[in-house]
């Protein structure tokens, strides 16, 4: 997002289901907060994204305003940051988004070697999945946003993706539940049982 020389992007790193009862949300909360995987990744695209916005800020303006903030939704908890700057003058929106995009909470690290891989084992194209949609508007004010759970329409075909990141320790089994958490709700704003589609 960009408002003026102000730029501050949010990424989004760490995903829990919320819990059927008080006590179970509140050890989801917890388990997540303390989750040394999801803290690894996020530390690390907070790195990413303060040498991305770093390279158009004004020197010395970059900073992490928030490192760890548990965001509650519908179905899921995620861990975000904050981390904003000063641009440039000479620095536009539309060179912003060239600058800090695709976004590291997608690609990781080192991002251009990872979107190498990510080309290489991946059969088809993402679509729209993990692009971005924005607008800019009169002045220097834009926004834009990772297209994360966003329903395509297509004649009469509706689709959708969902992921998790794949890093050294990750637990096969975790990262398959997160993509049905992260999934229900799309099904479930259509009044569709996910549990239809589990194996």
């Amino acid at each position: 997002m960009c408002n003026g020389n102000y730029v501050e992007t949010r990424p989004i790193k760490g995903t829990i289901f919320r819990g059927k009862s008080l006590d179970e949300d509140k050890k989801n909360r917890h388990i997540l907060l303390n989750s040394q995987k999801d803290n690894a990744e996020l530390a690390m695209i907070v790195d990413l994204l303060r040498n991305d916005l770093g390279k158009i800020s004004c020197p010395g303006s970059v900073q992490v305003r928030e490192f760890k903030r548990l965001e509650p939704y519908n179905n899921v908890y995620h861990l975000i940051a904050i981390v904003d700057g000063l641009l440039e003058t000479s620095v536009t929106p539309i060179d912003a988004i060239k600058a800090i995009f695709p976004g590291g909470s997608i690609t990781g690290c080192p991002k251009i070697r990872s979107m190498e891989i990510i080309s290489e084992i991946e059969q088809e194209t993402r679509g729209i999945y993990t692009g971005s949609i924005f607008f800019h508007s009169y002045g220097r004010y834009f926004d834009s946003n990772i297209a994360i759970r966003t329903l395509l329409i297509k004649g009469n075909q509706m689709t959708f993706r969902v992921g998790g990141g794949i890093v050294y320790d990750s637990v096969p089994e975790n990262e398959y539940n997160e993509t049905i958490y992260k999934g229900q709700s799309i099904l479930q704003s259509l009044g569709i049982d996910y549990r239809r589609f589990l194996g």
